[in-house]
């Protein structure tokens, strides 16, 4: 019989069995639980921290001109970036990574822009450097962003600084063992060789705005990709930006990429543009604008030339331009500030976006319309008239709609030559376009006395035909529509009905009519070439990155101009005469090798004084005017058209017909005559002054 002192060790005995049988089941039921119920979650995890899917951005495409110089490609940019997966897990240890990753940063970048400052060799350089500098966050601004990170996706990449010198990328590839979850990424870089020549065209890339990083995620973008975001870059992107790269590798404790696992998927280049532009015409363009800018003491200005045949883009100059560079390589907020502040706003492309008065160079469509619909012929005679006393001085006199008797309230209007002392007299079409008539277009657009012109209704509806009032369509972005106004747009913008004079200044190109220098250029080269109106065209083809043709563009045509051959013939011979004829408004543009034909424009516009130093009106009560010029030729089977514009340059014939002359010396012969804009300038031949009365101070009386 077992008494309680041998129970008592027996009783230990099982409570120990049954907790040593417990331990175990717990410890099976754990295990069970890790790898069981939890094991494919842990597996993926492991495989997350030892495997990983690397993104190999694809290069941009090239973008060409038509002679195959390059205008935008692609160098290698050196990001590092911190992954907070892979940085230390004690807190004491990351800050001293970050610390050293720091320090090392500004040390090196500070270092770098102060030598490249010193050897002068690529300026840009520098300024990349101490920009690259300036951007770099504090310890504690990535340290909140790490956390920030974390929460999300660890594994994400969080640029700390762009655009590093190979030399400082290397550094860090050596220090890399000290510093876990620092990693040095090499990105395509965009490199615009041209610059400011094309930049306007070509336009540039960057990083992609924070309000829309979502949804460039979903389309497949990699955060730290750049994207088009000016100029075709941005209109062409979905063709530039070519297809990202994958590979799969394994990793360290570190994060360092030991070997990779099956074969990788290669980045797949983007497109290439070639474009229509010649690169040595836009610079002869660019060179004979600036010429010309400071001749007239001006800083803005346009330049275009186009094939009239199929609205090929051959040249397009805006200034003053910028250096696409700067964008591409993280602009500093000074440098855009400053290129924010400039009054002539370098960041706009004039040529598409600036809208302006289109003075004289107006006429060509008050002319097609008139013929068109028989409200002239070109034997009509029209022009100058005194209070019906047969005297040839330059002016008309509009009675007053309600008290035309009254001759006392009659309104004049001048032609541009009553400020010689005299007028045109009677002319006929072709005399009035090439001297430049205002007198006549008065008349044939708002009609005097007992003849009845266009009216507005033609008159705008013509106008909208040649293209004005609505974007050309070129393919590059913010495009401006101009403005073709009526009496209901009248109406409701100034509370004002229409009148006559209204009709009369839109006949001359001033008023409330504005236009692009696109449009001007468009509506011309419709008139060159026989009718018909193109889509003006920067791209002549896309090709892959080995040169192999994808997409070839073809003219296209916006319409085909409701106007008979014979009547844009007699307004073509009216251009011809401007240049070629003793009298004509633009005799500077004849040329000894090719026939030209052209008009001339002065367009004149409100200015503040405020803003720019000019005065409202000069001593003679005059506003300032801006200076035009557009042409064509040969006259006979034209092959180029172009638009030259001088911001506040004053009399077309005397500041934009010497760079258009320039322009059309480079395109056509090696031998050419005298720079005309070394001539001297002081003394001008009589020009046209289009100096009809602004449209705020027209009425019937």
């Amino acid at each position: 019989m077992v008494n309680s002192r041998q129970r008592r060790p027996l009783s230990r005995l099982i409570i120990l069995r049954v907790v040593v049988v417990l331990a175990f089941a717990i410890l099976a039921g754990q295990l069970w639980r890790l790898q069981i119920v939890q094991g494919d979650d842990f597996r993926w995890k492991s495989n997350n921290n030892r495997f990983r899917e690397i993104s190999d951005p694809a290069p941009r495409g090239v973008i060409y001109d038509r002679q195959g110089q390059i205008l935008a490609l692609n160098r290698p940019r050196y990001q590092v970036v911190v992954v907070p997966e892979d940085l230390p897990d004690e807190e004491t240890e990351q800050v001293q990574v970050l610390w050293r990753l720091m320090d090392l940063l500004e040390a090196e970048l500070q270092e770098a822009a102060e030598a490249a400052s010193v050897e002068e060799s690529i300026p840009i350089t520098a300024t990349s450097m101490a920009i690259a500098a300036e951007a770099l966050p504090t310890l504690d601004e990535l340290r909140a962003e790490i956390d920030v990170v974390s929460l999300m996706s660890g594994f994400r990449p969080i640029v700390v600084a762009e655009s590093i010198p190979r030399q400082l990328a290397l550094l860090l590839q050596e220090e890399s063992t000290s510093l876990p979850g620092v990693r040095v990424q090499v990105q395509p870089r965009r490199d615009y060789p041209t610059g400011d020549l094309t930049a306007h065209i070509v336009g540039y890339t960057g990083a992609i705005p924070e309000e829309r990083l979502d949804e460039y995620t979903e389309l497949g973008y990699a955060q730290t990709e750049q994207i088009g975001l000016a100029g075709l870059e941005v209109v062409y992107e979905d063709d530039l930006k070519g297809k990202a790269g994958l590979r799969a590798v394994v990793v360290d404790v570190l994060g360092r990429e030991v070997s990779t696992i099956g074969r990788p998927e290669p980045p797949t280049p983007g497109n290439s543009l070639v474009l229509t532009i010649d690169l040595e015409l836009q610079r002869a363009a660019q060179d004979a604008l600036s010429a010309g800018l400071r001749a007239a003491y001006r800083t803005a200005g346009v330049a275009i030339a186009m094939d009239p045949r199929n609205g090929a883009i051959l040249a397009l100059v805006s200034l003053p331009s910028y250096d696409n560079n700067l964008f591409a390589d993280e602009i500093s907020a000074e440098a855009y500030g400053e290129l924010s502040a400039n009054p002539d706003y370098p960041l706009i492309n004039h040529a598409i976006s600036g809208i302006y008065p289109p003075g004289s160079t107006h006429k060509i469509i008050p002319a097609a319309a008139g013929l068109q619909e028989e409200v002239i012929t070109p034997r009509t005679l029209l022009g100058d008239s005194e209070k019906g006393d047969g005297a040839n001085d330059g002016v008309i006199w509009l009675p007053n709609r309600y008290f035309p008797w009254d001759r006392r309230q009659d309104q004049p209007f001048y032609c541009w030559v009553h400020d010689l002392g005299y007028g045109h007299g009677l002319v006929n079409l072709v005399t009035a376009l090439a001297e430049s008539c205002d007198s006549f277009f008065y008349q044939l657009a708002g009609g005097y006395g007992k003849f009845e012109g266009l009216g507005l209704e033609a008159l705008d509806g013509y106008t909208l035909l040649f293209g004005l009032g609505q974007p050309t369509g070129i393919d590059l972005p913010a495009e401006n529509a101009g403005l073709v106004p009526d009496a209901r747009w009248k109406r409701l913008t100034y509370g004002q009905n229409w009148v006559t004079g209204d009709t009369y200044n839109i006949a001359i190109g001033q008023g409330f009519l504005l236009a692009t220098p696109m449009q001007v250029l468009n509506a011309a080269a419709a008139v060159a070439n026989g009718g018909y109106l193109y889509r003006p065209q920067l791209v002549h083809r896309i090709t892959d990155a080995n040169g192999t043709a994808l997409r070839e563009f073809r003219p296209e045509l916006i319409r085909e101009l409701p106007i008979a051959r014979e009547n844009l013939e007699v307004v073509r011979q009216g251009l011809f005469e401007a240049v070629n004829r003793e009298h004509g408004t633009a005799t500077a543009a004849a040329l000894p090798n090719v026939a030209v034909a052209g008009k001339t424009g002065t367009a004149e516009y409100f200015a503040d004084s405020n803003e720019d130093g000019w005065p409202d009106r000069d001593a003679n009560g005059r506003l300032p005017t801006h200076a035009w010029f557009t042409a064509f030729a040969p006259f006979e089977e034209p092959e180029i058209a172009l638009v030259v514009l001088i911001e506040g340059g004053g009399e077309g014939s005397k500041t934009a017909v010497p760079v258009a002359v320039e322009i059309l010396q480079a395109y056509f012969a090696p031998e050419t005559p005298e720079n005309p804009l070394d001539q001297d300038l002081s003394e001008p031949p009589a020009t046209e002054g289009d100096m009809a009365p602004a449209a705020d101070e027209v009425t019937d009386g």
